[in-house]
Protein backbone atom coordinates (compact mmCIF):
# COMPACT_ATOMS: atom_id res chain seq x y z
CA UNK A 1 0.00 0.00 0.00
CA UNK A 2 2.52 2.20 0.41
CA UNK A 3 3.93 2.78 -2.76
CA UNK A 4 4.77 5.50 -5.01
CA UNK A 5 2.76 6.84 -7.77
CA UNK A 6 -0.55 7.90 -6.63
CA UNK A 7 -0.34 6.75 -3.03
CA UNK A 8 -0.85 9.73 -0.86
CA UNK A 9 1.33 8.87 1.80
CA UNK A 10 3.83 10.55 -0.33
CA UNK A 11 4.24 13.89 -1.40
CA UNK A 12 5.99 16.65 -3.36
CA UNK A 13 7.55 19.74 -1.37
CA UNK A 14 5.65 22.75 -2.49
CA UNK A 15 5.04 25.94 -0.36
CA UNK A 16 1.86 27.55 0.19
CA UNK A 17 1.87 30.82 1.66
CA UNK A 18 -1.12 32.31 0.12
CA UNK A 19 -4.79 32.14 2.11
CA UNK A 20 -7.49 32.12 -0.24
CA UNK A 21 -10.30 34.12 1.48
CA UNK A 22 -13.48 32.08 -0.98
CA UNK A 23 -12.83 28.98 1.24
CA UNK A 24 -15.62 27.81 3.28
CA UNK A 25 -15.05 24.93 5.88
CA UNK A 26 -17.50 21.72 5.31
CA UNK A 27 -20.50 22.45 7.66
CA UNK A 28 -20.20 18.75 8.52
CA UNK A 29 -16.66 19.68 10.01
CA UNK A 30 -17.93 22.74 12.32
CA UNK A 31 -21.27 21.16 13.54
CA UNK A 32 -20.79 20.58 17.27
CA UNK A 33 -21.20 17.13 18.85
CA UNK A 34 -24.16 17.00 21.45
CA UNK A 35 -23.10 16.97 24.79
CA UNK A 36 -25.49 13.49 25.30
CA UNK A 37 -23.82 11.53 23.06
CA UNK A 38 -20.43 11.97 22.89
CA UNK A 39 -18.93 12.27 26.71
CA UNK A 40 -17.66 15.40 28.29
CA UNK A 41 -14.13 16.18 27.47
CA UNK A 42 -11.58 16.40 30.74
CA UNK A 43 -11.20 19.82 32.93
CA UNK A 44 -8.63 21.94 31.63
CA UNK A 45 -5.40 22.19 33.95
CA UNK A 46 -4.40 25.42 35.57
CA UNK A 47 -4.09 27.84 32.41
CA UNK A 48 -6.71 26.47 30.38
CA UNK A 49 -4.18 23.58 29.33
CA UNK A 50 -4.85 20.27 28.44
CA UNK A 51 -2.82 17.08 28.49
CA UNK A 52 -2.75 14.67 25.95
CA UNK A 53 -1.45 11.42 25.88
CA UNK A 54 0.98 10.49 22.91
CA UNK A 55 1.31 7.14 21.50
CA UNK A 56 3.64 7.93 18.89
CA UNK A 57 3.60 4.19 17.76
CA UNK A 58 5.66 2.00 14.84
CA UNK A 59 6.96 2.73 11.22
CA UNK A 60 6.18 6.50 10.18
CA UNK A 61 4.18 7.30 13.49
CA UNK A 62 6.99 9.03 15.51
CA UNK A 63 7.55 11.33 12.53
CA UNK A 64 3.97 12.03 12.36
CA UNK A 65 3.62 13.15 15.84
CA UNK A 66 6.53 14.82 15.89
CA UNK A 67 4.52 17.31 12.72
CA UNK A 68 1.63 17.72 15.23
CA UNK A 69 4.00 18.84 17.85
CA UNK A 70 5.71 21.30 15.99
CA UNK A 71 2.50 22.43 14.58
CA UNK A 72 0.84 22.73 17.93
CA UNK A 73 4.04 24.21 19.21
CA UNK A 74 4.24 26.93 16.63
CA UNK A 75 0.28 27.54 16.88
CA UNK A 76 0.30 27.88 20.81
CA UNK A 77 -2.06 25.51 20.68
CA UNK A 78 -3.05 25.06 24.98
CA UNK A 79 -1.68 21.10 24.67
CA UNK A 80 0.77 19.44 26.67
CA UNK A 81 1.33 15.80 25.34
CA UNK A 82 2.87 13.10 27.66
CA UNK A 83 4.51 10.62 25.65
CA UNK A 84 4.68 6.95 26.38
CA UNK A 85 6.41 4.83 24.03
CA UNK A 86 5.16 0.99 23.38
CA UNK A 87 7.57 -1.44 22.10
CA UNK A 88 5.54 -3.83 19.93
CA UNK A 89 8.38 -6.66 19.98
CA UNK A 90 8.29 -6.76 24.02
CA UNK A 91 7.11 -9.77 25.40
CA UNK A 92 5.20 -8.36 28.16
CA UNK A 93 2.58 -5.80 28.29
CA UNK A 94 4.01 -3.63 30.98
CA UNK A 95 4.36 -0.83 28.36
CA UNK A 96 0.78 -1.49 27.32
CA UNK A 97 -0.68 -1.02 30.79
CA UNK A 98 1.92 2.36 31.27
CA UNK A 99 0.29 3.38 27.78
CA UNK A 100 -3.36 2.48 29.59
CA UNK A 101 -2.76 4.52 32.68
CA UNK A 102 -1.64 7.54 31.45
CA UNK A 103 -4.55 7.50 28.94
CA UNK A 104 -7.04 6.63 32.16
CA UNK A 105 -5.00 10.11 33.68
CA UNK A 106 -5.47 12.15 30.84
CA UNK A 107 -8.65 10.71 29.02
CA UNK A 108 -7.41 11.64 25.34
CA UNK A 109 -4.51 10.16 23.72
CA UNK A 110 -3.48 10.67 19.87
CA UNK A 111 -2.27 7.74 18.46
CA UNK A 112 0.25 6.44 15.97
CA UNK A 113 -0.22 3.01 13.93
CA UNK A 114 1.20 -0.18 16.24
CA UNK A 115 2.69 -3.27 14.97
CA UNK A 116 1.25 -6.54 16.88
CA UNK A 117 4.37 -8.30 16.34
CA UNK A 118 4.40 -9.91 20.28
CA UNK A 119 2.70 -13.37 20.56
CA UNK A 120 -0.48 -13.66 22.71
CA UNK A 121 0.57 -14.57 26.17
CA UNK A 122 -1.82 -16.32 28.12
CA UNK A 123 -1.25 -14.39 31.76
CA UNK A 124 -2.76 -11.59 29.69
CA UNK A 125 -5.62 -13.70 28.49
CA UNK A 126 -4.76 -13.81 24.80
CA UNK A 127 -5.65 -10.50 24.55
CA UNK A 128 -3.02 -8.86 21.85
CA UNK A 129 -1.63 -5.17 22.10
CA UNK A 130 -3.60 -3.38 19.77
CA UNK A 131 -7.13 -5.06 21.21
CA UNK A 132 -6.24 -4.06 24.55
CA UNK A 133 -6.63 -0.31 24.51
CA UNK A 134 -10.04 -1.03 23.28
CA UNK A 135 -11.45 -3.60 25.34
CA UNK A 136 -9.77 -1.69 28.95
CA UNK A 137 -10.47 1.76 27.79
CA UNK A 138 -14.15 0.13 26.80
CA UNK A 139 -13.56 2.93 23.10
CA UNK A 140 -16.69 0.85 21.46
CA UNK A 141 -17.21 3.00 18.72
CA UNK A 142 -14.98 3.57 15.99
CA UNK A 143 -15.96 6.45 13.95
CA UNK A 144 -13.98 7.74 10.66
CA UNK A 145 -15.16 10.70 7.83
CA UNK A 146 -14.25 9.78 4.94
CA UNK A 147 -14.86 12.66 2.46
CA UNK A 148 -13.35 13.45 -1.39
CA UNK A 149 -11.06 15.99 -0.52
CA UNK A 150 -10.58 18.85 -3.63
CA UNK A 151 -7.72 19.02 -5.63
CA UNK A 152 -7.47 15.22 -5.41
CA UNK A 153 -7.95 13.29 -7.99
CA UNK A 154 -9.86 10.15 -7.48
CA UNK A 155 -11.91 7.79 -9.93
CA UNK A 156 -15.31 8.43 -7.61
CA UNK A 157 -16.19 12.57 -6.50
CA UNK A 158 -18.28 13.80 -3.86
CA UNK A 159 -17.74 10.90 -1.25
CA UNK A 160 -18.72 12.03 2.10
CA UNK A 161 -19.25 8.62 4.05
CA UNK A 162 -19.46 8.58 8.02
CA UNK A 163 -18.36 4.80 9.15
CA UNK A 164 -19.52 3.30 12.44
CA UNK A 165 -17.84 -0.03 13.71
CA UNK A 166 -17.98 -1.54 16.86
CA UNK A 167 -14.73 -1.52 18.51
CA UNK A 168 -14.76 -4.21 21.52
CA UNK A 169 -15.88 -7.55 20.21
CA UNK A 170 -16.85 -9.54 16.93
CA UNK A 171 -13.77 -11.75 15.54
CA UNK A 172 -11.60 -9.36 17.12
CA UNK A 173 -12.13 -10.80 20.95
CA UNK A 174 -9.09 -12.34 20.77
CA UNK A 175 -10.83 -16.13 21.85
CA UNK A 176 -8.99 -18.34 19.62
CA UNK A 177 -7.36 -21.54 20.80
CA UNK A 178 -5.87 -25.12 19.04
CA UNK A 179 -8.18 -27.89 20.02
CA UNK A 180 -6.25 -30.43 18.67
CA UNK A 181 -2.57 -30.20 16.41
CA UNK A 182 -3.51 -28.28 13.36
CA UNK A 183 -7.09 -27.61 14.01
CA UNK A 184 -7.91 -23.88 15.66
CA UNK A 185 -10.84 -22.63 16.50
CA UNK A 186 -11.62 -18.63 16.63
CA UNK A 187 -14.69 -17.40 18.65
CA UNK A 188 -16.84 -14.82 17.12
CA UNK A 189 -18.50 -12.51 19.84
CA UNK A 190 -22.12 -10.57 19.05
CA UNK A 191 -23.80 -9.18 22.04
CA UNK A 192 -27.22 -7.87 22.70
CA UNK A 193 -26.16 -5.21 24.56
CA UNK A 194 -22.80 -4.01 22.76
CA UNK A 195 -25.11 -4.47 19.14
CA UNK A 196 -27.75 -1.86 20.53
CA UNK A 197 -24.98 0.59 21.84
CA UNK A 198 -23.01 0.81 18.68
CA UNK A 199 -26.82 0.76 16.38
CA UNK A 200 -27.88 3.73 19.19
CA UNK A 201 -24.67 5.60 18.64
CA UNK A 202 -24.49 5.74 14.66
CA UNK A 203 -28.23 6.41 15.09
CA UNK A 204 -27.29 9.78 16.94
CA UNK A 205 -24.58 10.66 15.18
CA UNK A 206 -26.65 10.46 11.88
CA UNK A 207 -29.10 12.77 13.47
CA UNK A 208 -27.05 15.59 14.76
CA UNK A 209 -25.01 15.27 11.52
CA UNK A 210 -28.04 15.92 9.55
CA UNK A 211 -27.91 12.76 7.75
CA UNK A 212 -30.67 10.79 6.16
CA UNK A 213 -29.93 7.19 5.88
CA UNK A 214 -27.83 4.61 7.55
CA UNK A 215 -26.67 1.44 6.41
CA UNK A 216 -26.15 -1.58 8.34
CA UNK A 217 -23.34 -4.04 7.05
CA UNK A 218 -23.48 -7.83 7.81
CA UNK A 219 -23.57 -11.53 6.78
CA UNK A 220 -26.69 -12.81 8.60
CA UNK A 221 -27.39 -14.69 5.64
CA UNK A 222 -24.94 -16.82 6.65
CA UNK A 223 -24.46 -16.18 9.88
CA UNK A 224 -27.51 -16.22 10.88
CA UNK A 225 -27.41 -15.78 15.09
CA UNK A 226 -24.42 -13.74 15.19
CA UNK A 227 -24.69 -11.12 12.60
CA UNK A 228 -28.53 -11.96 13.06
CA UNK A 229 -28.58 -10.47 16.13
CA UNK A 230 -27.04 -7.52 15.42
CA UNK A 231 -28.96 -6.49 12.35
CA UNK A 232 -32.07 -6.91 14.69
CA UNK A 233 -31.31 -4.78 17.04
CA UNK A 234 -29.92 -2.21 14.34
CA UNK A 235 -33.72 -2.46 13.03
CA UNK A 236 -34.93 -2.43 16.95
CA UNK A 237 -32.84 1.19 17.39
CA UNK A 238 -34.31 2.39 13.88
CA UNK A 239 -37.77 2.07 14.93
CA UNK A 240 -37.28 4.80 17.32
CA UNK A 241 -35.51 6.90 14.69
CA UNK A 242 -38.71 7.35 11.58
CA UNK A 243 -36.57 10.98 10.07
CA UNK A 244 -33.87 8.65 9.23
CA UNK A 245 -34.05 5.78 6.28
CA UNK A 246 -32.69 2.33 7.78
CA UNK A 247 -31.41 0.02 4.95
CA UNK A 248 -29.19 -3.27 5.57
CA UNK A 249 -26.59 -4.82 3.32
CA UNK A 250 -24.52 -7.55 3.09
CA UNK A 251 -20.92 -7.34 3.74
CA UNK A 252 -19.66 -9.01 0.09
CA UNK A 253 -22.30 -6.97 -1.51
CA UNK A 254 -21.26 -3.35 0.23
CA UNK A 255 -17.60 -3.87 -0.73
CA UNK A 256 -18.86 -4.17 -4.57
CA UNK A 257 -21.34 -1.12 -4.29
CA UNK A 258 -18.92 1.10 -2.77
CA UNK A 259 -16.16 0.74 -5.34
CA UNK A 260 -18.86 1.57 -8.27
CA UNK A 261 -21.57 3.78 -6.52
CA UNK A 262 -19.62 5.32 -3.50
CA UNK A 263 -22.10 7.97 -3.49
CA UNK A 264 -25.19 6.17 -2.15
CA UNK A 265 -23.94 5.73 1.33
CA UNK A 266 -24.38 8.11 4.14
CA UNK A 267 -23.81 6.29 7.25
CA UNK A 268 -22.35 3.32 8.00
CA UNK A 269 -22.48 0.97 10.91
CA UNK A 270 -21.38 -2.40 11.17
CA UNK A 271 -19.27 -5.30 13.44
CA UNK A 272 -15.55 -4.82 13.84
CA UNK A 273 -13.99 -6.80 11.21
CA UNK A 274 -16.45 -5.70 8.68
CA UNK A 275 -15.52 -1.94 9.78
CA UNK A 276 -11.98 -2.94 9.43
CA UNK A 277 -12.67 -3.93 5.96
CA UNK A 278 -14.80 -1.49 4.77
CA UNK A 279 -12.61 1.52 6.02
CA UNK A 280 -9.79 0.40 4.45
CA UNK A 281 -11.41 0.54 1.02
CA UNK A 282 -13.26 3.87 1.89
CA UNK A 283 -9.74 5.51 2.10
CA UNK A 284 -8.60 4.48 -0.68
CA UNK A 285 -11.46 5.35 -2.52
CA UNK A 286 -10.40 8.83 -1.34
CA UNK A 287 -7.05 9.36 -2.20
CA UNK A 288 -4.92 6.70 0.37
CA UNK A 289 -4.39 5.48 4.20
CA UNK A 290 -2.73 9.10 4.63
CA UNK A 291 -5.67 11.20 4.21
CA UNK A 292 -8.05 10.03 6.82
CA UNK A 293 -7.90 10.45 10.45
CA UNK A 294 -10.40 8.26 12.83
CA UNK A 295 -11.20 8.09 16.64
CA UNK A 296 -12.16 5.72 18.99
CA UNK A 297 -15.13 6.87 21.68
CA UNK A 298 -15.95 5.56 24.94
CA UNK A 299 -18.10 6.84 27.52
CA UNK A 300 -15.19 8.30 29.01
CA UNK A 301 -12.24 8.10 26.99
CA UNK A 302 -11.51 8.93 23.52
CA UNK A 303 -8.24 8.08 21.56
CA UNK A 304 -7.56 9.84 18.05
CA UNK A 305 -5.62 7.81 14.83
CA UNK A 306 -5.43 7.52 11.39
CA UNK A 307 -8.04 5.84 10.28
CA UNK A 308 -6.29 2.91 8.36
CA UNK A 309 -3.56 1.47 10.81
CA UNK A 310 -0.81 0.97 8.32
CA UNK A 311 2.16 1.08 9.59
CA UNK A 312 3.74 2.50 7.16
CA UNK A 313 7.20 1.18 7.65
CA UNK A 314 8.54 0.99 4.05
CA UNK A 315 8.39 4.74 4.33
CA UNK A 316 9.31 5.31 7.57
CA UNK A 317 12.14 7.84 8.20
CA UNK A 318 12.46 9.49 4.95
CA UNK A 319 10.41 12.48 5.70
CA UNK A 320 7.71 11.54 2.72
CA UNK A 321 4.93 10.62 5.06
CA UNK A 322 1.79 12.17 4.60
CA UNK A 323 0.70 13.53 7.71
CA UNK A 324 -2.66 14.86 6.66
CA UNK A 325 -4.27 11.64 8.63
CA UNK A 326 -2.66 12.86 11.72
CA UNK A 327 -3.43 16.52 11.32
CA UNK A 328 -6.71 16.08 10.69
CA UNK A 329 -7.05 13.30 13.50
CA UNK A 330 -5.44 16.08 15.90
CA UNK A 331 -8.00 18.46 14.65
CA UNK A 332 -10.83 15.75 15.43
CA UNK A 333 -8.87 15.91 19.14
CA UNK A 334 -9.12 19.81 19.43
CA UNK A 335 -13.11 19.61 18.76
CA UNK A 336 -13.23 17.08 21.21
CA UNK A 337 -11.39 19.12 24.26
CA UNK A 338 -14.06 21.85 23.36
CA UNK A 339 -11.12 24.37 21.25
CA UNK A 340 -13.88 25.51 18.42
CA UNK A 341 -12.07 27.91 16.92
CA UNK A 342 -8.84 26.16 16.86
CA UNK A 343 -10.24 23.29 15.28
CA UNK A 344 -12.24 25.03 12.63
CA UNK A 345 -8.96 27.00 11.55
CA UNK A 346 -6.69 23.90 11.67
CA UNK A 347 -9.27 21.87 9.71
CA UNK A 348 -9.62 25.00 7.53
CA UNK A 349 -6.10 24.96 6.51
CA UNK A 350 -5.86 21.23 5.94
CA UNK A 351 -8.07 21.62 3.02
CA UNK A 352 -7.25 24.62 2.37
CA UNK A 353 -3.90 22.94 1.06
CA UNK A 354 -5.51 20.64 -1.08
CA UNK A 355 -7.55 23.25 -2.38
CA UNK A 356 -4.53 24.91 -3.58
CA UNK A 357 -3.83 21.36 -5.40
CA UNK A 358 -6.53 22.46 -8.10
CA UNK A 359 -3.98 25.39 -8.99
CA UNK A 360 -0.61 22.93 -9.45
CA UNK A 361 -2.01 20.36 -11.63
CA UNK A 362 0.43 21.69 -14.62
CA UNK A 363 3.32 20.78 -12.51
CA UNK A 364 2.33 17.90 -10.94
CA UNK A 365 -0.08 16.21 -13.76
CA UNK A 366 -0.62 12.80 -12.67
CA UNK A 367 0.40 13.14 -9.14
CA UNK A 368 -1.73 15.90 -8.47
CA UNK A 369 -3.37 14.03 -5.79
CA UNK A 370 0.07 13.93 -3.82
CA UNK A 371 0.23 15.91 -0.61
CA UNK A 372 0.93 19.84 -0.41
CA UNK A 373 -0.16 21.54 2.69
CA UNK A 374 3.71 20.64 4.64
CA UNK A 375 7.42 20.18 3.30
CA UNK A 376 7.17 16.80 5.40
CA UNK A 377 10.19 18.16 7.29
CA UNK A 378 10.57 18.50 10.96
CA UNK A 379 9.77 22.48 10.96
CA UNK A 380 6.76 22.58 8.48
CA UNK A 381 7.86 25.87 7.20
CA UNK A 382 5.06 26.07 4.52
CA UNK A 383 2.50 25.02 7.30
CA UNK A 384 3.36 27.17 9.70
CA UNK A 385 3.09 30.11 7.56
CA UNK A 386 -0.45 29.47 6.77
CA UNK A 387 -1.09 29.11 10.48
CA UNK A 388 0.12 32.80 11.15
CA UNK A 389 -1.97 33.45 7.92
CA UNK A 390 -5.20 32.80 10.33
Amino acid sequence: MYTSGTNLHQGPRVVTTSWPNFWVLPASWTQRRDSSQHMIPPPAKYGGRHTVTMIPGDGIGPELALHVKEVFRHACVPVDFEVVNVNSTATDEEDIQNAITAIRRNRVALKGNQSCQRRPQPLYNNVICLLLLSTSLDLYANVIHCQSLPGVQTRHKDIDILIVRENTEGEYSSLEHESVSGVVESLKIITRVNSLRIAEYAFKLAREKGRKKITAVHKANIMKLGDGLFLQCCKEVASGYPDITFESMIVDNTTMQLVSNPQQFDVMVMPNLYGNIVNNVCAGLVGGPGLVPGANYGDVYAVFETATRNTGKSIANKNIANPTAMLLASCMMLDHLKYDLLFTNHSSLVYTGYTSLSHCEHILGNEAALFLLADCTLTLPPFVKLLWAV
